[in-house]
């Protein structure tokens, strides 16, 4: 539970410090950005997400960055058909069984975690899955005599796909949001050999503990005002629902958790149009997240965050995120520069980014958010 007293740092402040936990954490991977931001979303909202892609896609790695830069206490785990529930709740107290009591000694393992990371999810037993469901929906543990409040801010299950047994539905449904992810793209493979040629052992050494930062924010989206784009959200769904995208009551009133937590991310107690941009991530396939993009496309054209903008303009694909985001590369490019003159790869960066600007927005039309960030790289590549 959430205390009132909690809320003492405006929510802007809160959002730039997770904002600036977020850049570090997705720093060095390529084509990961929408899962390290889609783990914060859901821990302000309150909710779990699923991440669904092939092995060897950088999805542990993602979520243990996030982990560490927020300073939570991280329990990942692989699970398998023959996976015990003491290997993820914890042993049952032999001393206590003695004298017939049933206590689990949960010190280290998913009840205590801040973050859980549960690969092969679908795979667990029934037993697991079961006291997961409680798990995830009560933020209660129960078993025997032990009965504990868990931390928990986010659940992160992740799996090669969806799975197609009728009895996982109810278990995959706790899941709001969905992040498909697919192998780096050839093009920026290069890229991919030099983030995991540098990659940095422990990218979460020395940070700040940042979760009662995560908590007021979540506060704060509980108190968030929706009255705004409630209207928007119906209609979306209504859309969402006759364009064949299943989207069942549950998921269209608990998106609003979504809404209201892309808006205190962004610094802000009231939510619109901007913040629309997470309702594809409920849709519950690839291809229907896609249908999603499309169908909605003029309700999200607005779109943007300051704190998640590479999932705000994926999602969007609308020019006001996409500005936002560019805005951020440039401002983490030109922090990182040495001194002049610049090492090759820099000057490449820097062009590179200048070439997407200026392929993105036309010379009078680049938003204000993106006008002197391109002066200053227009400065920077013209430096001897």
């Amino acid at each position: 539970m959430i205390e009132e007293s909690l809320v003492t740092a405006p929510a802007e402040a809160d959002a730039r410090a997770v904002r600036e936990a977020v850049a570090a954490a997705r720093r060095g991977l390529v084509e990961r950005e929408i899962v390290s931001e889609a783990v914060v979303l859901c821990a302000v909202a309150g909710e779990h997400l699923l991440v669904v892609g092939a092995p060897g896609t950088a999805k542990s790695e993602a979520v243990r960055r996030v982990a560490q830069q927020l300073g939570g206490r991280l329990f990942e785990y692989v699970l398998g058909r023959f996976t015990e529930p003491n290997e993820i709740f914890g042993p049952v107290d032999l001393r206590k069984l003695r004298e017939g009591v049933v206590e689990v000694e949960t010190s280290g393992m998913l009840p205590e975690a801040d973050v859980a990371f549960l690969d092969e999810v679908f795979l667990g037993s029934t037993a697991i899955l079961n006291t997961l469901l409680g798990l995830l929906n009560e933020r209660t543990y129960r078993r025997g005599s032990t009965a504990v409040d868990v931390p928990l801010r986010v659940c992160v299950g992740a799996s090669n796909a969806l799975p197609d047994d009728p009895a996982l539905e109810a278990f995959a449904d706790r899941f709001l949001v969905r992040v498909f992810v697919e192998p780096v793209a050839d093009a920026r493979l290069e890229e991919l050999l030099e983030a995991g040629w540098d990659v940095q052992e422990d990218v979460g050494a020395g940070v700040e503990r940042l979760m009662p930062v995560v908590d007021r924010l979540a506060l704060a989206a509980r108190q968030c005002e929706l009255g705004a784009v409630r209207g928007h959200i119906a209609a979306a769904v209504r859309r969402l629902r006759a364009a064949g995208v299943p989207v069942s009551d549950r998921r269209a009133v608990r998106v609003q958790r979504l809404v209201a937590a892309a808006a205190v991310l962004d610094g802000r107690t009231t939510a619109s149009e901007a913040d629309l941009w997470v309702l594809p991530l409920i849709a519950p396939t690839a291809d229907a997240q896609a249908l999603a993009r499309d169908t909605l496309a003029d309700l999200m054209g607005s779109a943007r965050n300051g704190s998640l903008a590479h999932a705000a303009e994926e999602l969007s694909r609308g020019p006001a995120a996409r500005a936002e985001r560019l805005a951020v590369a440039g401002d983490e490019l030109l922090a990182g520069l040495g001194a002049v003159p610049y090492p090759r790869d820099e000057r490449l960066r820097i062009e590179a980014t200048l070439r997407e600007i200026d392929a993105s927005f036309g010379a009078d039309d680049v938003p204000q958010v993106l006008k002197d960030v391109r002066e200053r790289l227009v400065a920077a590549v013209a430096a001897p």
